[in-house]
């Protein structure tokens, strides 16, 4: 039997502090936070999308967007339907939903942290709640011996593992602890940026359609002038630009913005070609011939982008619609069809739902999550430098790499 100290309890952390102590350790989890899992508790909007139902290792690592080779030992030895099953088994009834994306039944994410807590209380783990301050090491910093609490507790162990957690949604208690304990270790942190995130745009009219909500639209991200992302969808206007679903993928493959120019193509009608819209348009102006053009748009397009569409047509929006030219009509058809937003920034980390960039690959072991530089630390979850699009994948990771930890952890022979 081992010792172990898992430092961090959100998916990552209570999920291998479990499998650890179910394999029999003597396993302490410290969570700085009063409740477990924060973060866990507000995704998917407090419905908490668990995993995603692709069951094909390529296409799972096709999805992650920051370093996903690292991840194909991990995600390949526990696949979303392990997630699943896990949950499942433990009473936690599951649903797929558009893009195979997993939810509990009950839509409740606190069913998903009970179940993680549950998982790990009843196999042994005693979860202290306060923050980690320090690591003790041994004279030659090859090894950790203690962890030191900011309660001033020493915990010895023969093992640890950092599951902090990344920067983003730092009200959950995701504040970056865990990187200064990893570089105290001597590994290094590559650059911290926000993921799945809104984007700020340049166009002013944008907020003139704060809080509406598209379904069905058409979506591609361009740099400069090539198509980096596309995809169909929901996405939302705010106050400060564009998010929504598409838009916090894409925005994992905004680079930098002073090298490169970045921009989103709406399509708002992407199931009519170019001449099938130019027809319905016609039939909707014979029905309304005698009226102003913005007031002919309503059977068209939702009421509050209407005057922005009209602005941007540059048709006069007092302009009788029996009096529209074709070449104006064709302007319409091209504004509904490739709406662009030029990209300024993406929105602060405290509003991303994950962060990206962390604890650097090349020194952890990608099959067992092991520092390479201290022999007896390990990492799972958001604190390394992986991230994918939204979709349950960054869940998936967290167990994945969770799993792999404590298999590590948990199974070798004491020191």
């Amino acid at each position: 039997m081992s010792s172990i100290v898992v430092i961090g309890a959100g998916a990552s952390g209570l999920f291998a502090a479990g499998l650890c102590a179910e394999r029999g350790n003597n396993v302490t989890l410290v969570e700085k936070m009063p409740r477990c899992a924060r973060k866990v508790l507000i995704t998917g909007k407090g419905r908490c999308n668990v995993t995603n139902a692709d069951y094909d290792i390529n296409s799972i690592i096709s999805s992650v967007t920051d370093n996903p080779r690292f991840l194909y030992s991990s995600l390949s030895d526990f696949m979303p339907y392990d997630t699943i099953a896990f949950f499942e088994e433990r009473g936690v009834k599951t649903k797929i939903e558009r893009g195979n994306r997993v939810f509990p039944v009950s839509d409740k994410a606190v069913d998903i942290v009970d179940c993680l807590v549950d998982f790990a209380v009843s196999n042994g783990v005693k979860i202290i709640h306060s923050a980690a301050e320090s690591f003790e090491f041994n004279s030659d910093k090859t090894k950790i011996e203690a962890l030191i609490l900011e309660s001033g507790e020493r915990l010895e162990a023969e093992r640890f593992a950092l599951c902090t957690g990344g920067k983003s949604y730092p009200l959950t208690g995701s504040t970056g602890d865990g990187y200064e304990l990893a570089e105290s270790a001597g590994h290094s942190i590559t650059e911290i940026k926000p993921g799945l995130v809104g984007m700020n745009i340049h166009e002013n009219w944008v907020s003139d359609c704060q809080g509406l909500s598209l379904k069905n639209v058409s979506f591609k991200l361009y740099e400069d002038s090539k198509i980096v992302y596309s995809d169909f969808g929901e996405m939302l206007f705010t106050h400060f630009g564009i998010s929504g679903p598409m838009v916090l993928s894409a925005s994992m493959l905004v680079g930098d913005l002073k090298k490169h120019r970045y921009y989103a193509e709406i399509d708002l009608k992407p199931a009519l070609e170019t001449e099938k819209l130019d027809l319905r348009i016609q039939r909707d102006f014979e029905k309304n011939r005698n009226k102003n053009f913005i007031n002919a748009l309503s059977e068209l397009l939702p009421s509050k982008i209407i005057p922005s569409i009209v602005s941007l047509s540059k048709i006069p929006p007092s302009q009788k619609v029996n009096q529209i030219t074709k070449e104006q009509r064709s302007s319409l058809v091209n504004v509904i069809k490739c709406l662009r937003l030029e990209i300024v920034s993406l929105r602060p980390i405290d509003e991303a739902i994950i962060t990206r960039g962390g604890v650097s690959i090349k020194e952890i072991n990608p099959k067992t999550m092991q520092s390479k530089l201290i022999s007896n630390l390990w990492f799972a979850g958001e604190i390394i430098d992986v991230a994918a699009f939204t979709g349950g994948y960054n869940l998936q990771i967290a167990f994945s790499t969770g799993n792999a930890c404590a298999k590590s952890m948990g199974e070798i022979e004491n020191d």
